[in-house]
């Protein structure tokens, strides 16, 4: 980014000291402060580094450990940014937070440099507490940047200020092309003194006379007082809206291919399990031949060779030799009645997972045709809705049901919910955490008696026909130091008894 474009930049941010709302990042080389009214934006990639102020910006969890460092100690008010000079070097400094556990005053340094740009975390006294991209000596002889060493900001050059020049103070270039610029005014690169030269109406590459030399200064001076017009000699800041177009959509496209594969092999799950309900009529048939001839069964016996009368002929029939024949009789219909209910869900749940992935690989399509602005709304819309953790499901009313499938996604959910969710969970026995986003809004009973059954379903209570389920709003639920991953206490409940199965028409997102 040049000098000159870092500078109006700058000053067209809102005036410090300013409240920081915390950070958002939009890939692995940017970092997204959000202030009142929008986001500070700093880029740090390579190919093109700049800061700017957006109104909206489409950003991820953390991708980067160093971005998990920014959150962790950039924190507090936003006290000043200053450029020294006109070099390609913004300086932002955070007053901390006082807390329990206090984040002392730091600086982040962007240095938006072309090929060498990078971001740095510093102290107070201008130590490196954390980095993009470390370099060493091999690197760099001239300038060593690693955590815990002193911060050497890039060489000074001794140049011309375009905003200070007197009248006189160009008169070198007579005879030069206009290119040569660069070498003697700061903040400008190569590039933009010709795109300077371009809009003179010069020859980047023809000598100056007095003429030529007249019509530069002009336009450097309109560059210096006329921000719009130094940008648009740059050219955009950011790739055309075509590269970025690709850039917005590997995200998304890469979310919905692994969900394209979560479903497909649920849908394979689903398949096997129905074939269970034919398992099932062999095994309670079994059942009701060792219950019809228990008390022709030997005590201890491994097996037992039973006339089946719906084949006509003799079957071998596998025995516990622990239990009596009464107990294997009943734990072939145990077994039956697993295997039935699982096929049962299976049928269920294999129409709706068929319908979702054929609305995925729709989706999967529209993506591809979604403009610049579009695919800017869907990642916005996903930052809002949040990490895809656990099932999600729509309840009646049109609001969103998440459950837990595991410790760590029970933990990761409670992460995601807010203050006003409400959070269910089967009453007394171990299961899934459900998290009813309610969006301020009172979620109708529908709605609840929807979460609750989930919540019954997905614990230890599935199948019994009036599971107690607790609900209440997310700030009342509290975390257990020390205790395993999901283990909490809660208050201000209130109970709800529902069927523990699955709820009709589900409706997963």
């Amino acid at each position: 980014m040049e000098g000159l474009l870092l500078w109006h930049a700058l000053k067209a941010l809102p005036p410090p000291p300013l409240p920081t709302r915390g950070w958002v990042f939009p890939d692995e080389k940017t970092a997204a402060l959000r202030v009142p009214r929008g986001y500070l934006v700093l880029s740090y990639r390579p190919d093109r580094p700049f800061l700017a102020f957006e109104e909206e910006v489409a950003g991820d969890a953390l991708l980067t450990p160093f971005q998990r460092t920014l959150v962790e100690k950039a924190r507090g008010e936003l006290l000043l940014y200053l450029q020294p000079g006109l070099d390609r070097v913004a300086v932002l400094y955070f007053a901390g937070e006082r807390g329990f556990v206090s984040t002392p005053p730091v600086r982040l340094v962007l240095e938006a440099t072309g090929r060498n740009a990078n971001l740095l975390l510093l102290d107070q006294a201008g130590r490196i507490l954390a980095l993009d991209r470390p370099i060493t000596k091999e690197k760099n002889r001239y300038r060593e940047l690693l955590p815990g060493k002193p911060y050497a900001p890039p060489p000074p050059y001794a140049k011309l200020d375009p905003r200070a020049l007197a009248e006189d103070d160009l008169k070198t270039l007579l005879g030069r092309p206009p290119r040569e610029l660069a070498r003697r005014v700061d903040g400008l690169s190569p590039r933009f003194a010709e795109a300077l030269a371009r809009a003179a109406g010069l020859d980047p590459e023809a000598p100056l006379d007095e003429a030529g030399l007249r019509a530069l200064e002009e336009v450097l001076e309109r560059a210096v007082q006329d921000p719009a017009f130094a940008f648009s000699l740059a050219g955009e800041l950011r790739p055309a809206p075509e590269a970025s177009e690709e850039a917005l959509k590997k995200p998304i496209l890469e979310a919905l291919e692994k969900e394209r594969k979560r479903l497909l092999a649920r849908l394979e799950d689903h398949r096997k399990n129905l074939v269970r309900a034919e398992r099932a009529r062999a095994r309670r048939h079994l059942g009701e031949l060792v219950l019809a001839y228990a008390h022709e069964i030997p005590k201890g016996a491994s097996s037992a060779e039973l006339f089946d009368y719906e084949r006509g002929e003799p079957v071998t029939v596998p025995l516990d030799p622990e239990r009596t024949p009464v107990e294997n009789a009943r734990a072939y219909f145990e077994a039956a009645k697993k295997d039935e209910e699982a096929a049962r869900r299976a049928e269920k749940l294999l129409a709706l997972t068929e319908k979702n992935l054929q609305a995925l690989e729709k989706e999967l399509a529209e993506v591809q045709r979604l403009s610049y602005k579009e695919l800017k709304k869907r990642l916005a819309r996903r930052k809002e809705e949040g990490p895809k953790i656990g099932l999600r499901y729509r309840a009646p009313g049109g609001f969103l049901v998440f459950v837990g499938r595991n410790a760590r996604e029970n933990v990761a959910l409670l992460e995601l919910a807010r203050s006003e969710d409400l959070w269910f969970h089967a009453q007394g026995v171990p299961g899934s955490h459900v998290i009813l986003r309610t969006g301020g809004k009172p979620p109708p009973l529908e709605a609840l008696l929807f979460a609750a059954r989930l919540a019954a379903y997905h614990s230890r209570a599935r199948g019994e026909r009036s599971a107690p389920v607790d609900y209440t709003r997310r700030k009342y639920v509290r975390k257990v130091k020390k205790a395993p991953p999901g283990t909490v206490t809660y208050t201000q409940a209130k109970t709800l008894f529902v069927d523990a199965s699955l709820p009709e028409n589900l409706d997963a997102v």
